[in-house]
């Protein structure tokens, strides 16, 4: 999980990733922090995250991204 806090703070910075949940719903992040957040997981994890798994509710929160992670870890 720290992992996933490094990226996603080396993405936004300004955000409280730890602690902030409504990623999306709230507005924290924005579709091209989406892209980039799904390139650095990508890479760093060694996966590719589905089309289908490219949905608001999966990066909502840190943890709901780190569901979708292991779920495309299989």
């Amino acid at each position: 999980m720290e992992q996933l806090y490094n990226i996603l703070e080396a993405v936004r910075p300004d955000v409280d990733f730890r602690n902030t949940e409504g990623l999306v719903s709230d507005s924290y992040i924005d579709s091209f922090d989406i892209v980039t957040i799904i390139s650095y997981i990508e890479n760093a994890y060694d996966i590719e995250i589905p089309v289908e798994a490219m949905v608001p509710e999966n990066f909502d929160s840190a943890k709901s991204i780190m569901k979708m992670i292991e779920e495309a870890k299989g």
